[in-house]
C-alpha cells in the first residue's frame, strides 16, 4: 500500500485521488467575442454593449451527449462545468436572475442536459461556480470590475450591497445543489482580498472570505450535498488546492503544517479557458502527456480545460488534443487511474517519471526521452519479477547490474540498479511506458 497520507477533508476525496483526470468546461457568452473568457474586464466592456452577445447567443450545434463521449474516449473521469463565471451569465435556470440562458436562444437549462448527458457516461460531475459577477447591479466595483476606470465608477458603487449579492449567491448555490441530484464537486473562483487597490481609488479592495460569506455558504453546500469536494477559493480552507496554469515539480503541502494536501493541477490545451479563435499557442502531444504523467507522479490530480464555441461544439482543435489522450490512455492508463507519487526508494533517473499504483505491486516509468537501446533504473536490483511495455504487454527483458560500456552489452558489473533492454526504435506511442511488476 502507498506510504503516503493526505491531510484529511470533510468531502470525500477517495474516487478523486483514484480517478485521477478530469474535464474543465468554461462556456459563456465571452464564446461570441471569442477572444478570452476575461474580455468584459480586459475591453471594460460596458454592459449595453456586452447585452449583444447575451442577445445573439444561440449554441444550435450543442451536444452535450458528444461532450461527454469526448470526455470519457479521452480518459477522462469526471468533469466541472461553469454553470456561471466573472460575467454573471448562468448556463441554468435560476429563479434569482433573467440573466440566463433560458432567455436567449437556446431557450432551455443548458446545466441540466450537461449534467444528464455526463452522468449517462459514468462520469462525476461537478459545478464551477463564479463568485465574482460583473452582472450583478449590487457587485461592487473593484480593481477587477469592468467599470472600474469610468470617471463616475465610484458614484455608480453607493447604494451596491454585498450582502444581498452574498445572499444571491447563497441561493443559487441552493439551487444547484437541489435541482440535478447527486453533484461531487463544487469548484468556487475566485478571491483577492490582498490584492492592492489603485493608488487613486483605495476604496476599490479586493474580496474574500468575508465578503463571500463563505462559512455560511460552504455550510448550506455541505448540508445539501454531504460528502461534496469543494475547492479552497473562497479563502476557507476545504479539500482542494488547485494550482492554476503552472505545474508542481513536487506533492503540494499545507502552508502552514507541512501535510501533503489532496491536489488539482487546473490546465488549458491552449492560453485562455473560453474559446478563442485565434489564438495560437496550442500544446503538442508531448506536452499534454506531460502535464498528465507529471501531475500524477506528483500525487495529483489533472483538470484539463475545453472552451467550446458558442455554437455549442468542440472545435477541431480541441478534438485533436482530446484524440491525443484518447489515443494514449486507451493503452496506457492503467498507470494513470489509481496510481500516485512512488515510494521515495525509487529515484527517478532524467527525462523518466515514476508513477506507482496504490497497492505498491506496480511500477510505471514514463519516458519523456526515449534512450538508446539500455535504460538504467537504480535501486531496483531484486525488486522487479518481470517487465513490459504498458501499451502492447510485450516483455522486456532486464538484468540486474548496470552496462558494461566494454562489452557493448547489458552485462552485469554490480551495484544495485537494473538495466531494461530496449527496441532500438521508439514504439510508436508518444510517450512509451513500462510497467514493473514488483516483488
Amino acid at each position: 500500500m502507498s506510504s503516503y497520507v493526505t491531510r484529511k477533508t470533510p468531502g470525500d476525496t477517495a474516487w478523486f485521488t483514484h480517478d485521477r483526470f478530469g474535464m474543465f468546461i468554461h462556456w459563456g457568452l465571452y464564446a461570441l467575442p471569442a477572444r478570452h473568457e476575461w474580455i468584459k474586464n480586459r475591453e471594460c466592456i460596458p454592459e449595453d454593449k456586452y447585452q449583444l452577445y447575451f442577445d445573439h447567443f444561440n449554441p444550435d450545434l450543442f451536444d452535450p451527449k458528444d461532450w461527454a463521449r469526448k470526455a470519457r474516449a479521452a480518459g477522462m473521469k469526471y468533469a466541472v462545468l461553469t454553470t456561471k463565471h466573472h460575467e454573471g451569465f448562468c448556463l441554468f435556470d435560476s429563479a434569482y436572475t433573467d440573466y440566463k440562458a433560458t432567455n436567449t436562444a437556446a431557450g432551455r437549462d443548458l446545466v441540466r442536459e450537461y449534467v444528464d448527458a455526463f452522468r449517462a457516461e459514468g462520469l462525476h460531475i461537478g459545478f464551477y461556480y463564479s463568485l465574482i459577477d460583473w452582472h450583478h447591479p449590487d457587485f461592487p466595483i473593484d480593481m477587477l470590475h469592468p467599470r472600474r476606470n469610468d470617471p463616475d465608477a465610484e458614484e455608480q458603487n453607493r447604494g451596491r450591497d454585498m450582502h444581498r449579492y452574498a445572499e444571491y449567491m447563497r441561493n443559487q448555490v441552493r439551487e444547484l445543489l437541489t435541482n440535478y441530484g447527486k453533484i461531487d464537486i463544487l469548484w468556487f473562483d475566485f478571491s483577492y482580498s490582498r490584492s492592492t487597490p489603485p493608488q487613486n481609488a483605495p476604496w476599490m479592495k479586493g474580496k474574500g472570505k468575508d465578503d463571500w460569506e463563505a462559512e455560511e455558504l460552504i455550510a448550506l453546500a455541505r448540508k445539501l450535498q454531504p460528502g461534496i469536494i469543494i475547492d479552497n477559493r473562497t479563502e476557507i480552507e476545504q479539500d482542494l488546492w488547485t494550482p492554476e496554469q503552472y505545474q508542481p515539480t513536487e506533492w503540494v503541502r499545507h502552508e502552514t503544517t507541512g501535510e501533503l494536501v489532496t491536489w488539482e493541477a487546473c490546465q488549458t490545451f491552449s492560453g485562455s479557458w473560453g474559446y478563442h479563435r485565434d489564438e495560437s499557442s496550442w500544446k503538442s502531444p508531448e506536452q499534454l502527456l506531460r502535464l498528465l504523467i507529471e501531475t500524477v507522479s506528483r500525487g495529483g490530480n489533472l483538470l484539463m480545460n475545453v472552451g467550446p464555441t458558442s455554437r455549442g461544439y468542440f472545435d477541431k482543435r480541441a478534438d485533436r488534443a482530446l484524440q491525443v489522450y484518447a489515443d494514449w490512455m486507451h493503452t496506457n492508463s492503467r498507470s494513470i487511474y489509481g496510481c500516485t507519487m512512488a515510494e521515495p526508494e525509487f529515484r527517478e533517473p532524467a527525462d523518466v517519471r515514476y508513477t506507482q499504483s496504490e497497492d505498491g505491486k506496480r511500477l510505471y516509468v514514463h519516458l519523456f526521452s526515449y534512450p538508446f537501446r539500455y535504460l538504467r533504473l537504480p535501486g531496483l536490483s531484486g525488486k522487479v519479477s518481470y517487465a513490459q511495455f504498458l501499451h502492447d504487454g510485450s516483455e522486456l527483458l532486464f538484468k540486474e547490474g548496470k552496462p558494461n560500456h566494454d562489452a557493448g552489452s547489458a552485462d552485469i558489473a554490480g551495484d544495485g540498479d537494473i538495466v531494461l533492454t530496449l527496441p532500438v526504435v521508439k514504439p510508436d506511442v508518444v510517450i512509451p511506458t513500462i510497467e514493473l511488476f514488483l516483488k
